[in-house]
């Protein structure tokens, strides 16, 4: 095992390649697996090969058994069945490469299950590196909770918010936890030794050994949770470019090694006992060119690819995160999520999308805008059915797609302009509500940005408070104004919250309601000239 940082200079590759740093024993808690003979890329590639014979990928792995033709063909249900977890990650793996790889294994996951791209934080937040990366995938918050900004680890806080296998462990002693890793700090740090084995595979061995540990603890163990971690992809996206040739052969080489450890899952003897969840993740992207840990689109790629029981086949989200894989892991194995954990995910097959998602199929292409790419689909000012943007106060001129509350993407938004913490709007899914006077004041532009949201009427009759929560990303600047305004029965809006600092969360107003009030609107007003946003997503009432 050898522990070696990560940066866009140095790339983290195997021995016999480039040195690490000084080689270690593995690391290993609790009982280590068998030594197991070191496997080959032939031998990996062949063994991926016979899989594919036995039959479709899409209908085995985690989804086998829980297709209606499987279902029907065995007396087993589902609610019989015990629940397992797998979680591979691939160490700086773009999605859309992986599409373009034609990567067999990988692509029948996908055809099996949910396929969901989504995209990272950046600085101040945390660089786009692997130490953020697998630490916001282990524990389902984000970095400005967990506190790993690089891979230095300098004070992380995962006292406070441990990794998904700790917390099952915690909660049912008796399960049976692994985790193994080629980058090592994943299994030293960020798995805590609660985890029942943890192996950080040496160096010399590399992802070959890894999938091999991984692989003969499936096939000849009984574990009920199992994360791994492969890291050639992260090499090749180093070495060569997330364009390039190499990387798509890593990626093919990479798609053997998971063929072989969904295999492995298979030809359990129990396997028609049990309910396999396979989730497939990563960390990070990479530029075309190589490299990560900056602001680029590329470099803040990631993925969700989950198959079993509860995602049809072939489905696709906008709104899953890599905070969700930890909630999502936790709920598969019975475990609910505690609020007092303050996660930031949510057990995806309960995400419930919001009324601005379904705009999505409406969004259009730029009109002002110039760093933002002509096929780019990402913004409207069309609010969605219930809701109204009063713009009566608004100034003229000035950006058409930021001319008052308009509702777009990640992409569109932080294309707009990098660099200006938009990256940092991690709790926002799919689609949101902006209102940014900074991009409006881009072109020539008469008197202030004032603007407001207002949301459809709510009943609350009979109630003598009602809770409203929402998402919200505040960065402020000078004179602006953000505003959270309650309208009761149509009569004069009151202020019920109103922010003057940096504000990224989610937000909860218990509202008392007035005597003999029935219904419940809410307006967002913003006010600027030339400042910074607001951002409103995920509004509940009741």
């Amino acid at each position: 095992m050898t522990t070696h940082q990560e940066n866009d200079v140095t790339p983290r590759i195997p021995a016999a390649q480039q040195a690490h740093a000084t080689p270690q024993s593995p690391t290993v808690t609790a009982t280590a697996p068998a030594a197991v003979p070191a496997l080959s890329r032939r031998g990996l590639l062949l063994g991926a090969a016979a899989a594919l014979a036995a039959g479709p990928l899409a209908a085995t792995a985690a989804h086998a058994a829980t297709t209606p033709a499987a279902r029907a063909a065995t007396p087993v249900t589902a609610a019989a069945r015990t629940p397992k977890v797998l979680v591979i990650g691939l160490d700086g793996t773009m999605i859309t490469r992986v599409k373009d790889s034609g990567a067999p294994n990988l692509a029948a996951l996908m055809a099996g299950g949910l396929t969901a791209a989504s995209s990272l934080y950046t600085n101040p937040m945390a660089g786009t590196s692997s130490g953020p990366g697998w630490s916001t995938i282990a524990t389902g918050v984000w970095p400005d909770k967990h506190n790993v900004r690089d891979n230095n680890f300098t004070a992380p806080a995962f006292a406070a918010y441990p990794d998904f296998l700790t917390r099952a462990e915690t909660a049912n002693p008796a399960l049976s936890t692994y985790v193994v890793a080629s980058w090592a700090p994943i299994a030293d740090t960020i798995y805590s030794g609660r985890v029942d084995t943890r192996v950080a595979t040496p160096s010399a061995e590399y992802d070959t050994g890894t999938t091999a540990r991984a692989v003969a603890r499936l096939r000849d163990g009984d574990p009920d949770a199992v994360f791994v971690q492969l890291d050639n992809v992260d090499h090749a996206g180093h070495n060569s470019g997330s364009a390039s040739r190499a990387y798509l052969d890593a990626i093919r080489g990479v798609d053997a090694q998971v063929g072989q450890i969904l295999a492995a899952v298979r030809g359990r003897t129990g396997y028609a006992q049990e309910d396999w969840l396979v989730m497939v993740t990563a960390d990070h992207g990479h530029t075309p060119t190589g490299g990560h840990g900056g602001s680029t689109w590329e470099e803040r790629q990631t993925f969700v690819i989950a198959n079993g029981s509860a995602f049809p086949a072939g489905s696709v989200r906008h709104d899953v995160r890599m905070v969700d894989i930890a909630p999502t892991a936790l709920a598969h194995l019975g475990i609910a999520a505690d609020p007092a954990w303050g996660l930031d995910g949510t057990a995806v097959p309960a995400l419930v999308p919001d009324d601005f998602d379904a705009l999505r199929p409406q969004l259009t292409g730029r009109v002002d805008e110039t760093g933002i790419a002509a096929g780019v689909l990402g913004f409207t000012r069309t609010a969605p059915a219930g809701w109204s943007v009063d713009n009566s106060a608004m100034g003229t001129g000035g950006v058409t797609e930021w001319r008052g509350w308009s509702f777009t993407t990640d992409e569109f938004w932080t294309k707009a302009q990098r660099d200006q913490n938009r990256e940092l709007n991690v709790r926002s899914r799919n689609v949101f509500a902006v209102a940014d006077s900074d991009e409006w004041a881009d072109r020539t532009f008469q008197g202030n940005y004032d603007s407001t949201l207002v949301s459809p009427e709510y009943p609350v009759a009979g109630r003598s408070s009602v809770p409203v929560v929402f998402n919200t990303f505040y960065r402020p600047e000078g004179v602006q104004t953000a505003r959270v305004l309650a309208v009761w029965d149509g009569g004069t809006p009151v202020e019920v919250k109103s922010y003057t600092a940096d504000t990224n969360g989610r937000q909860r107003l218990d509202l008392a309601v007035p005597a003999g009030a029935s219904r419940l609107r809410l307006r967002f007003r913003y006010t600027g000239s030339n400042n910074w946003y607001w951002v409103v997503d995920g509004v509940r009432v009741g």
